[in-house]
């Protein structure tokens, strides 16, 4: 059977803000133009009725009224969210299983903050711990948690975007450690923050993540100038198939030998890179031609995703009639990805125990994705930490030794240690001191 698995993954951000002073601050940081902030000239911006030299309509779609629309409190959310996760809105359209929308909140935590001028959801599990509570509540069962990052820029501007996880370690690993220590959950599933890859993420998700719907392989440039020539997300050398590939340990953009696999996944309802038509087209084709495909695309939940959804539904149908042979279905992005691999997804179980001053932890069912399990450590003092395991046998026993070189377990609140498996799912152990 020919199927099309269609994701819907959603960079899950929280509510923030941005007032008509600060609009205009950043129409001036991406082209430079310099106009009095007030409610006419927005108007007449978004209308195309002030002379730019030629940049009048990339102007318009940067002020967009629907981009501007933010959700800016969690009440916003929630009523968003009422509608969203009902099932009469999941089920105005059903796919060929009889299932209705289902969607992949990746959840991210805004920590680090210096300022906070966009009115942001700050702390440790704000967001994920929202989410997690919502869908519980709705029994939106079918849903699915995902990872989402941001790395902080080299400036340390907290409007500023970043690219480097080497810079940004510190963040990951706090973030890592406390999702294993205080919520007993791992990821299996990346969307990077600003749709951004570079070697040092490529080389750390290959680590511990096994699926990252993250190329956004687009033909031309936009005229977005601040986004253009493949600023953060340079997908321009990876590849345009709806099938998913394994990146190169050299370039994370060209097909090679890393275990983990990216699967493209363009935007709905922003100004750049959005999907279209010919898009949906090709997936179904690939479908069609492979017997798989991936039809995944992304939005924030800081705007209003419900008519984004009834965009791509509307392409969805004007496309499904041209291939009989195609039946779609709704998946969260993990699911999609192990029913595409055609693999057994077996989940891991970790066994962990206290033998004199070491930590020993055993594989006891399944495989692992990585080399060794996340180690995480909470101190008496509230703090969380990251460290490397000792390998004693590969890919089945490790060993981490407390003493005066790393900490006492006078000094431990608890320790911990997390992973994906192989092929999705995730394990969790954890030892109370």
């Amino acid at each position: 059977m020919n199927t099309l698995l269609v994701v819907h993954c959603i960079d899950t951000e929280g509510p923030l803000t941005e007032d008509l002073k600060d609009t205009f601050l950043r129409l001036k940081t991406i082209y430079g133009i310099d106009i009095k902030p007030n409610k006419k000239n927005l108007k007449l911006l978004q209308n195309k009725k002030i002379n730019l030299n030629g940049i009048e309509e990339a102007v318009s779609t940067t002020l967009n009224p629907k981009f501007l629309n933010y959700n800016s409190s969690w009440s916003s959310i929630s009523k968003m969210l009422d509608e969203a996760l009902n099932d009469k809105f999941r089920r105005q359209m059903v796919d060929d299983f009889d299932g209705g929308w289902v969607y992949s909140w990746h959840c991210l935590d805004h920590i680090g903050y210096i300022d906070n001028p966009r009115n942001k959801e700050l702390g440790y599990g704000k967001i994920f711990n929202f989410y997690k509570k919502k869908l519980q509540e709705t029994e939106s069962f079918k849903d699915e948690i995902n990872w989402h990052f941001h790395p902080r820029s080299i400036n340390n501007n907290d409007l500023s975007c970043g690219s480097s996880y080497t810079n940004s370690y510190n963040q990951i690993n706090y973030i890592l450690a406390r999702r294993i220590l205080d919520d007993q959950w791992f990821p299996v599933v990346n969307r990077p923050g600003f749709h951004t890859e570079r070697q040092d993420s490529n080389l750390f998700l290959e680590q511990w993540i096994p699926f990252d719907y993250a190329n956004q392989f687009y033909e031309g440039n936009n005229d977005q100038t601040d986004l253009n020539n493949h600023r953060f997300g340079d997908w321009k050398r990876a590849s345009r198939s709806w099938r998913g590939y394994n990146p190169s340990h050299e370039d994370y953009q060209l097909i090679g030998l890393c275990k983990r696999k990216i699967f493209r996944c363009l935007n709905v309802g922003t100004r750049f890179n959005n999907l279209e038509k010919r898009h949906v087209f090709e997936a179904f084709k690939e479908a069609d031609e492979k017997g798989t495909a991936i039809l995944s695309f992304c939005n924030h939940d800081y705007r209003d995703i419900r008519d984004d959804i009834r965009y791509v539904r509307k392409l969805l149908k004007e496309t499904r009639a041209k291939f009989k042979n195609v039946k779609i279905k709704f998946c969260g992005a993990e699911e999609a990805a192990v029913k595409l691999s055609k693999k057994k997804s077996i989940k891991p179980i970790l066994e962990t125990k206290i033998v004199e001053n070491m930590l020993e932890v055993k594989l006891k069912n399944g495989k692992l994705f990585g080399s060794q399990p996340f180690l995480a450590i909470k101190h008496v003092d509230g703090k969380y930490y990251h460290d490397n395991l000792d390998i004693r046998e590969p890919g089945k026993i490790w060993s981490y030794t407390f003493d005066d070189q790393t900490f006492n377990f006078e000094k431990l609140d608890s320790i911990g240690v997390g992973s994906a498996g192989e092929n999705g799912k995730y394990t969790v152990s954890k030892i109370k001191i």
